[in-house]
């Protein structure tokens, strides 16, 4: 017999086997005959022609029927089904023909299984990958919807503070402007109640920023700009403060910090006013904050280095995103610019919107987080040395770029 007749010979004897070994229950084993019996059919076309790609269309059809949950418990495996079908054919074929004809056979069929382990593993391998980007994707866009709604929240909630904020501000102003006998009694009560809303202005400011960055609504007005002016306005700003905690805040002149750039005045301020704030925050009584810079090709570098107590290196991506607070929020300091000072965890992902927006980055660096040996941390903002105004009216205003006041 040649192998073709081999072949048919075991057919019967081989899909029995097969489906004993490899199938569960009745049920499945009906069906499973049925499948078994359409490989089996392939693989004789493929004796006869010498053409192992007829077992092709069937190894992609099984490779791609597992069910989700078989997918995700790593359950299914085609290989392993082709390599029983390989040694049962052997078997079966060893216990029914002589040497011979075993031999004729085991070299006929020896190509095919290969080729067939080869394209199921293939197979198999686009299915699984296929899955899992299924389900990365379908991830990603559950994420995406979380972060709307989040965005949505913010500009709903920020929305909704600000009217009774803006009443609460009204009173308060007209509370103390009457002349009454207990006005000096009050007194001392209306500046808590300003310096109350004056910080919940901040916040509710802040959550607009936010939903403005999320939403890519960020207008920025690029006006001329001087760094060193902008960053003597805050070391004014935080004298009180520093000298409160014997902070030593050391400002430096740099290459570029007396250059004119145009840039969203306002802004830059309120992102290096982040960093900065966030700085003295972290750095205990008497440390010290520096901050420098230096010019790059097309870049202004400005850099905030504190003696402060670090970050660890698995939450330094977390510090730039939406209310992200390291450490227990509960062991936070009530006070904005105290030691470990609390907040709502909006100031750094905004700087980094207010500075992406301009084309610059920002980015961190520390060699971790130690409250006795206070590692500290380094801000490092990178500017666009823009020397022209985008809008050209502005560019027509101002003219050439000059060199920094006194």
């Amino acid at each position: 017999m040649n192998e073709q007749e081999l072949l048919t010979t075991i057919r019967p004897q081989w899909i029995q086997r097969v489906s004993r070994d490899l199938a569960r229950g009745a049920k499945v084993r009906d069906g499973f005959e049925q499948e078994l019996g359409r490989f089996y059919d392939l693989l004789e076309q493929a004796v006869a022609t010498g053409d192992a790609s007829w077992v092709d269309p069937i190894l992609m059809e099984w490779a791609n029927a597992p069910t989700e949950t078989e997918l995700e418990k790593d359950k299914h495996n085609l290989s392993d089904v082709i390599q029983e079908m390989s040694a049962t054919t052997f078997d079966v074929a060893r216990n029914t023909f002589g040497a011979e004809e075993s031999l004729a056979l085991l070299t006929a069929l020896t190509p095919i299984y290969n080729y067939a382990l080869e394209k199921a593993a293939h197979y198999e391998s686009d299915a699984r990958v296929s899955y899992i980007s299924n389900e990365l994707s379908s991830m990603q866009r559950k994420l995406e919807r979380l972060d709307r709604s989040k965005s949505s929240f913010i500009a709903v909630a920020a929305h909704e503070l600000k009217t009774p904020l803006t009443l609460i501000e009204g009173y308060t102003a007209m509370m103390g402007s009457t002349d009454s006998a207990g006005k000096k009694v009050a007194d001392p009560l209306l500046d808590g109640v300003h310096t109350g809303v004056k910080r919940l202005r901040e916040i509710v400011d802040d959550m607009i920023d936010v939903s403005l960055i999320d939403n890519s609504l960020l207008s920025l007005n690029f006006q001329p700009l001087w760094l060193n002016q902008t960053i003597k306005l805050l070391q004014r700003e935080h004298f009180d403060v520093c000298e409160e905690r014997q902070i030593k805040l050391a400002i430096h002149q740099f290459p570029g910090s007396e250059k004119l750039i145009f840039a969203d005045p306002e802004r830059i301020y309120q992102a290096l006013r982040n960093v900065l704030s966030n700085a003295i925050k972290y750095t205990p009584d008497g440390g010290t904050v520096t901050v420098n810079g230096r010019t790059l090709p097309g870049f202004i570098e400005i850099t905030v280095h504190d003696t402060g107590i670090g970050i660890a290196s698995e939450n330094l991506p977390m510090i730039f995103e939406k209310f992200g607070q390291l450490g227990k929020v509960a062991l936070h300091s009530s006070g904005k610019t105290k030691f470990k000072g609390g907040g709502p965890g909006l100031g750094l992902p905004i700087t980094r919107g207010i500075i992406e927006a301009h084309g610059g980055t920002i980015w961190v660096e520390s060699e971790g987080y130690d409250e006795e040996s206070c590692p500290g941390t380094i801000f490092h903002i990178l500017l666009p040395d823009r020397q022209e105004a985008t809008d050209p009216k502005v560019a027509k205003l101002f003219g050439e770029a000059g060199s920094s006041p006194l």
